[in-house]
């Protein structure tokens, strides 16, 4: 009876169908935004997203269903979100789509939610695009999609990807493993159109996400987001949300402006707040270093140990702000992967982990604590509490904690709230080591699948809500086997403190992630493991822990003194914009000059970082930098040599050159407006 109504339906609306989803020119101010959605919203209108119902595309029979919307209050300055309601009145299935707008970025951002009202199942749902929609330019010419891989571990981690777009062949996006930005895709994109526009695209969702790009003809591409693997009836009176979609429209000289406009927006709009200014990543210090076998990660670290270190940082006049303890604190038998006994190992910390907070307290510095709940080893306090709280695999000897169940994740909860405020934590560290696609598609049933996918992740928001509700002062520090869970939704709660678990310490690579990240992102850090001004210089971006061996005589205290100085005199630059001065394609190379600039605009000033890497040939590369006035001079300052000279405008954004005796060898110069 169902599928005859819609039937009908299509005829009666055969004439209307000639819709075209395409949006020409979009304004990229705020209020041309605001038109974009009340046009794309408003009842009768064919909305920017799509799934399929019973078999039949929304696209048919969505405008026929009952309509409403709703302006709700909106907790976050400058931002207005509007519920808008699709509804059913057959089967009981209603459709929420949850609009963001903002009235100081030319973005919109929705999630949607599929509700079952009725008292029995529902049809089949499927094919849910987030984002289901036509991008399109007045005039011919290239779109280009600009985009990057994940983390793997690789030199190449977040690498940039430049692809002119062809008509009829797509281009598709997706993970491998269930976390959102491992190896194969990171959620963040810019597509470039014809006319000096574009828009940049987010995608929130810390799963198996998937995105599908295709030119459609010359001045129009498609794009569909959304989980790539969902197809479920819903049970009576059940509820479940989706992938959400950021969309920054920007008009500019070139697609940089695209990106320091998302760059900036999520420094306002996603990145953690704390007495209402947004979250400074931290300097910070790791508290152990590998001991002789059979020690492993810190599993040989000791309260006693811990409490001399910090004290011997402050004896040295070279206290971070955050001291760091990583894996290996709890009940581990000696091997830090055995996870799942959150509680310290009272052969190393008898008295806990208070002794050691209180005394990185007492100095003036913060605590960060490593866990990994999600994943749990047999025999372990997790593994025995409830059974029914583990998903399991057969043939693997690791569980997953499964947050989609409600009374597992309060229980979780409660748990890790006691333990942050029992000892004293002041950064919760979570880590995830291993891919949960494989576990929720063996728990899901044919009917149901996507179901412990979209619960698990609905779980792991509430569990960071609840702790960042709790802890109004908590920095959570977002690890995946380095940077594999990066997306919209976790950046908005955490920061990736340690983006890659590529080589510890070899500073090509670490230049090549700053380079990629900072395209999308102003908030990231890794690990300095050598000093010298080209490693360091190599590992900073707007966070950095340091594993230095502070009891060597090799380095004096004035000397490591000043490189934690540098890095807090350099940390606000990564908050302006970025431009990249060398090219993408041969960047993890040897044989090249890597280069990149931080401007801040409201300055007046900035930094250039280049590096001649260890089998380049070429004493010098030439630079052009960006968001300078080519009417004004700025003076210039070589950090090395402390020579500053004056320098054009014109000069600097015509082509500058940059000099490096040696290889490997860096170079870093200030400038500023001149007087």
């Amino acid at each position: 009876m169902y599928k005859i109504i819609v039937i009908a339906l299509i005829l009666i609306s055969a004439n209307s169908m000639a819709f075209s989803n395409t949006v020409s020119g979009s304004g990229a101010d705020a209020a041309g935004v605001k038109k974009w959605i009340s046009r794309h919203f408003a009842k009768g209108k064919l909305p920017p997203f799509s799934f399929v119902y019973g078999g039949i595309n929304s696209d048919t029979f969505i405008r026929s269903w009952g309509y409403h919307s709703e302006k709700l209050k909106s907790s976050e300055v400058n931002s207005e979100e509007t519920l808008y309601t699709y509804t059913n009145p057959l089967t009981g299935l209603v459709v929420k789509c949850f609009v963001t707008s903002f009235s100081d970025y030319p973005a919109v951002e929705w999630v949607l939610k599929f509700s079952n009202t009725s008292e029995k199942n529902t049809p089949i749902i499927e094919k849910t695009n987030v984002i289901d929609y036509s991008f399109g330019s007045d005039t011919k010419g290239n779109f280009i999609l600009h985009h990057a891989k994940g983390s793997n571990a690789e030199r190449s981690d977040f690498q940039p990807i430049d692809e002119i777009l062809e008509i009829g062949k797509p281009v598709y996006m997706t993970p491998v493993g269930g976390r959102s930005s491992d190896n194969t895709a990171f959620p963040f994109f810019n597509l470039e159109m014809p006319g000096n526009q574009g828009v940049m695209v987010a995608v929130g969702w810390t799963g198996k996400w998937c995105a599908n790009l295709v030119q459609s003809d010359q001045k129009s591409v498609a794009l569909k987001s959304g989980m790539e693997k969902l197809r479920l009836t819903l049970l009576p009176r059940e509820e479940i949300r989706t992938p959400k979609i950021c969309l920054l429209f920007w008009k500019g000289e070139d697609r940089m402006t695209g990106h320091n406009q998302f760059r900036q927006f999520v420094l306002v709009h996603h990145t953690r707040q704390i007495n209402g200014k947004h979250t400074e990543l931290p300097f910070s210090t790791f508290l152990a270093r590998e001991g002789p076998p059979p020690c492993n990660e810190h599993t040989c670290s000791t309260e006693s140990f811990s409490v001399a270190m910090i004290n011997r940082h402050k004896q040295f006049g070279i206290v971070p702000e955050v001291f760091w303890l990583d894996a290996g604190w709890y009940a581990c038998n000696g091997s830090w992967p055995n996870v799942g006994n959150w509680s310290p190992n009272t052969e190393n910390f008898p008295n806990g982990l208070k002794p050691v907070t209180d005394a990185a307290h007492q100095v003036g510095a913060k605590f960060l604590l490593w866990f990994e709940p999600e994943r749990v080893t047999s025999g372990t306090l997790f593994a025995n509490q409830n059974t029914d709280w583990l998903l399991n695999l057969k043939g693997n000897g690791n569980s997953l904690f499964n947050l989609g169940n409600p009374q597992a994740r309060i229980w979780l909860t409660d748990y890790i709230s006691g333990f942050l405020k029992k000892e004293g934590i002041d950064c919760y560290r979570q880590d995830f080591n291993f891919d949960p696609m494989p576990y929720w598609e063996a728990n899901d049933k044919p009917d149901r699948i996507g179901i412990s996918e979209i619960r698990h992740i609905e779980g792991l928001y509430a569990f960071w809500d609840t702790l960042l509700a709790r802890f109004p002062n908590l920095l959570i520090d977002n690890c995946a086997s380095g940077g594999r869970r990066i997306d919209l939704e976790t950046i908005s709660r955490s920061s990736p403190l340690w983006r890659t678990d590529y080589q510890y310490g070899e500073p090509d690579g670490a230049q090549c992630h700053t380079y990629g990240l900072n395209f999308y992102l102003p908030l990231h850090g890794t690990g300095n493991f050598t000093i010298s001004p080209y490693h360091f210089r190599s590992d900073i971006s707007a966070s950095m822990v340091i594993n230095w061996d502070i009891n060597s005589r090799e380095h004096s205290q004035p000397e490591l003194q000043k490189y934690i100085s540098l890095f807090k005199q350099l940390r606000p630059y990564y908050y302006g914009d970025y431009y990249p001065l060398t090219f993408t394609d041969q960047m993890t190379s040897d044989n090249v000059w890597l280069a990149y600039q931080q401007n801040r605009p409201e300055n007046g000033d900035g930094i250039i970082m280049a590096f001649r890497r260890k089998n380049c040939a070429n004493e010098s590369v030439t630079v052009k930098l960006r968001g300078i006035d080519p009417k004004i001079n700025y003076e210039l300052t070589d950090e090395d040599t402390q020579r500053k000279t004056v320098v054009s405008g014109e000069k600097l954004i015509n082509g500058y050159e940059l000099k490096q005796k040696n290889k490997p060898g860096s170079v870093l110069i200030w400038y500023k407006k001149g007087r």
